[in-house]
């Protein structure tokens, strides 16, 4: 029987998708797409887009109809700190670091959660993204009271791109 006080969100709850308000299609597309290498799904004329991963009807929506032409929030106020995109293995994270790197795309931040790692940085638009990988479950690190231990220290970036020295075995 359903009560009410002892709800708690389903452990398969997933958050879908982020839809975001751009200045510039155009170039919101060339940062998602033609730097962090998201395919574009749909187009809504000149307005708007959906882009995902892997096929996936949409990931990330993308529209400037309230907001084409317009500014970043300014600091200090409310509104989306960031976003993130959880890449399946800690080769993924390096690899695209190399691509941000040779973009020469400039990052806020790189950090060891000790349940994750991840690097952090702003589209065009301002919006924060956080681009990450979670170690497995088994791994995350824990208090003596069972708690979780997270914490925030600077990535190893030199170990991170030993990811990318790694030759994957074809069977």
């Amino acid at each position: 029987m359903y009560n009410e006080e002892d709800y708690k969100v389903p452990p398969q709850t997933r958050i879908g998708h982020v839809h975001l308000k751009v200045s510039d299609i155009k170039r919101s597309l060339m940062f998602y797409c033609d730097l962090l290498g998201f395919e574009i799904t749909a187009r809504y004329g000149e307005e708007g887009a959906f882009i995902s991963a892997g096929g996936y009807h949409h990931h990330i929506g993308l529209n400037t109809w309230h907001s084409k032409g317009g500014s970043p929030p300014p600091l200090n106020t409310t509104g989306l700190y960031h976003f993130a995109i959880l890449y399946p293995t800690r080769k993924d994270l390096a690899v695209i670091f190399e691509r941000l790197n040779k973009a020469s795309y400039p990052l806020s931040g790189a950090s060891d959660h000790g349940v994750s790692e991840a690097l952090y940085l702003e589209d065009p638009d301002k919006n924060g993204i956080e681009l990450y990988w979670d170690r497995p479950k088994e791994l995350w690190p824990h208090k003596a009271d069972g708690s979780l231990d997270m914490y925030t220290k600077a990535l190893d970036i030199k170990d991170l791109l030993k990811e990318l020295e790694k030759v994957d075995v074809i069977d």
